[in-house]
């Protein structure tokens, strides 16, 4: 590939691709100062008490490997509406233990295997942790952490385009490698000073 199409293409992509992932890399910056601030969403946890009662049928059964399990989920998803994931489900002699995950929220509790009665504790961290486990991909499906990960290789591609960039500006080129270096110098000086 010649010098002037190559200088194009790496703009074009530098240039695009930096639109497309502007709101992303917002995103990851605004969430990686939140993260490094956790008591910024501290007070906003709201915690709730949820109880109620399943269906003895569903619970109540000698085989434990045919307890209605999902019917159960979905009786405390659809009365209390809960949301996240079903991370725990564990079964004992005298009750069931649950909890389910999400980003910026969790509740967990027991149902008690001779009444039905359950009592559940959920708690909603607020806005700013629900955003902070986005960031980190925490208490998210698998599909968002492919987000992720095709967020993070857009990135590498705009910084490497950003830096190709500066090969094709002669009057620019030194001092803009002078400043890459010290800035990669700093970072690692940082990086081994605060590991």
């Amino acid at each position: 590939m010649e010098k002037k199409s190559l200088c194009w293409w790496t703009r074009w992509v530098h240039l695009y691709l930096s639109m497309f992932s502007f709101t992303a890399l917002f995103f990851f910056a605004l969430t990686g100062i939140t993260l490094n601030h956790p008591t910024w969403s501290d007070k906003r946890q709201k915690v709730q008490i949820l109880e109620g009662n399943v269906d003895l049928s569903w619970i109540n059964v000698a085989d434990t490997s045919s307890i209605a399990k999902w019917r159960i989920v979905d009786n405390i998803r659809d009365q209390h509406k809960v949301k996240g994931s079903l991370t725990e489900f564990r079964i004992s002699e005298s009750e069931y233990s649950l909890a389910f995950d999400g980003p910026g929220f969790t509740a967990y509790g027991m149902i008690d295997r001779s009444s039905g009665a359950y009592k559940m504790v959920a708690t909603s961290a607020g806005f700013i942790a629900a955003m902070n486990d986005l960031h980190k991909g925490s208490y998210t499906k698998g599909s968002w952490n492919k987000i992720i990960d095709i967020t993070a290789i857009v990135l590498v591609i705009v910084s490497l385009t950003g830096f190709i960039m500066i090969f094709f500006m002669a009057k620019k080129r030194s001092r803009g490698l002078l400043v890459a270096g010290i800035g990669a110098l700093i970072f690692i000086l940082l990086c081994i000073l605060f590991s």
